[in-house]
C-alpha cells in the first residue's frame, strides 16, 4: 500500500528543497554570475522532471480525459482526428500581442496583417459534462486594424493516405462568442505544385456546428496529394472573444447516387 502523505523524512527534504529554491529565486538578481550559471543548469534539469510529472498528472487527474479520442463519427468514417491543442496540455498554453505566423503547439498557426497586435490566444480546460474534448481554444480580439484573421491547422500525414475524390471531409466544432461574427472554414489540398481550396461558411446560429467538403468538386490529383490544412477565418473580429470548445475532422466516402 502506498504512503499517501509520504514519509516524514520525505516531507522534510521536500520542504528544505522548496526553501532553498525560493531563496535562490529571490536573490537571483544579485547572485554571482558563475553561481547563477550553475543554478540555471540545475534548475533546468529539475524543471524537465517536474514538467513531465505535471503533464502525466494533468492527464490522469482531469476530466474530460486528456488525449480523448472520443469523436462523433458519421457512418462509414475511415479517418478521424482531433488536433493536439484540443487533446492535451501544451507546454506554452497561451500568448498575448500575438504576431502573425505565431504557433500555439505544433499544428495551429495564427495569421493576420495587423500593424499593432491586440490579440491573445490561450488554451483552456473544458470542464462541462457535455464536452468530449479535454481542452478548448480562446481567442480574444481587442482593437483590430487588419484586413484578415485566421487560424491554420495542419492535418497529419495520415489524412492523405487513401484520399480519393469520392471522399467527403467533415469539420465539426463547438463555438462560443461574445457577439456574432462571420466564420468560414477553408480546406486546402496540396497536390503536386497545385493547391485546391474549398470554402464553406460556418453557421454560428448554433453552438455545435459542422461543415462538409466534398472532394468530387475539386480537380485534385489523387496520386499526388502531399498535404492538407484547414483555415478557420474570422470576419469582423474586433472587440470579441471566440472560444472553440472542440474541433474534429472526419473523412468518409460519399454515398453513391
Amino acid at each position: 500500500m502506498s504512503d499517501r502523505g509520504g514519509s516524514r523524512l520525505d516531507r522534510m527534504v521536500h520542504g528544505f528543497a522548496l526553501r532553498r529554491w525560493a531563496r535562490a529565486a529571490e536573490s537571483a538578481a544579485e547572485t554571482d554570475l558563475s553561481d547563477l550559471r550553475d543554478q540555471r543548469g540545475r534548475a533546468r534539469a529539475l524543471r524537465s522532471h517536474i514538467d513531465k510529472l505535471l503533464h502525466v498528472a494533468e492527464g490522469r487527474l482531469a476530466l474530460p480525459a486528456i488525449g480523448s479520442t472520443a469523436i462523433a463519427k458519421p457512418h462509414g468514417t475511415d479517418w478521424a482526428w482531433r488536433p493536439e491543442l484540443w487533446r492535451g496540455p501544451l507546454g506554452v498554453p497561451g500568448m498575448s500581442s500575438v504576431q502573425s505566423k505565431a504557433m500555439l503547439g505544433r499544428e495551429v498557426t495564427l495569421f493576420h496583417d495587423c500593424a499593432h497586435s491586440e490579440l491573445t490566444l490561450r488554451q483552456l480546460r473544458n470542464t462541462r459534462e457535455a464536452d468530449l474534448a479535454p481542452f478548448g481554444l480562446r481567442l480574444d480580439v481587442f482593437q483590430f486594424d487588419g484586413s484578415y484573421l485566421s487560424l491554420a491547422i495542419d492535418l497529419p500525414k495520415d489524412a492523405t493516405e487513401g484520399l480519393r475524390k469520392r471522399h467527403v471531409i467533415r469539420m465539426e466544432t463547438i463555438v462560443e462568442m461574445e457577439k456574432p461574427l462571420e466564420l468560414f472554414a477553408r480546406l486546402n489540398i496540396k497536390h503536386g505544385p497545385n493547391t485546391e481550396q474549398i470554402v464553406r461558411e460556418v453557421p454560428v446560429s448554433a453552438e455545435e456546428v459542422a461543415v462538409e467538403f466534398d472532394l468530387a468538386y475539386t480537380k485534385m490529383n489523387e496520386k499526388r496529394v502531399t498535404g492538407l490544412w484547414l483555415d478557420v477565418i474570422f470576419e469582423g473580429p474586433q472587440m470579441n472573444q471566440v472560444i472553440l470548445r472542440d474541433l474534429t475532422m472526419t473523412r468518409f466516402p460519399r454515398a453513391e447516387m
